[in-house]
Parts: C-alpha cells; structure tokens; sequence
C-alpha cells in the first residue's frame, strides 16, 4: 500500500472525511488504530460486528476478501478521496 493511501480501499486519503480503524476493536483491547476514509470505516462497522472483526477480520487482507466489503471496494475504486455519504446496516448483520 502506497503511503498516506486507505488501508482498505488504497485510494489517496486527502485530508477531510477521515476516521481511524481498530483492527483489533477496542471492545477487546486493540490499540493500534490505522487512518482510513470515514465511508470506508463505516462499511465495515456496517458489514461486521465486533466478534467477527475480532475472530476473523483482524487484518486489511480478510476485511478486503468479504464479499460485501469486496464489492463495496468496487463500487468506491473510482470516488474521489472526500466522496462521503451514509452506510446502512447490511440486512445480514442486523439478523445476528
């Protein structure tokens, strides 16, 4: 990944509408935190919960292989680094 780029979807992070990831979330004591677009940091929040991220989507490579993650991806390749707008609660997660 190219310096000063999001971690998940590798695009220029610019300098507005950014957050910071937990890879490990805090809930269990993750301490590092990494930059990344806001949309981005919301689809994930979306797609997953805290569990899951814990038990198997802890490192860029597996949050990149979901398939909605993966998708959504596709769908921000060509955004510019501010584009934001809201994240909805996949149906899936909301059935956990």
């Amino acid at each position: 990944m190219i310096d000063n780029c999001c971690p998940l979807c590798g695009r220029p992070l610019g300098t507005v509408n950014i957050d910071r990831h937990h890879l490990v979330p805090k809930t269990f004591k993750g301490k590092e935190q990494f930059p990344i677009h806001k949309i981005c940091h919301r689809k994930i929040h979306s797609a997953l919960t805290e569990r899951e991220l814990l038990r198997q989507y802890h490192t860029w490579d597996a949050l990149r292989g979901h398939e909605d993650i993966a998708a959504f991806i596709d769908w921000v390749a060509n955004k510019p680094p501010e584009f934001y707008t809201r994240t909805y609660t996949s149906n899936k997660k909301k059935s956990r």
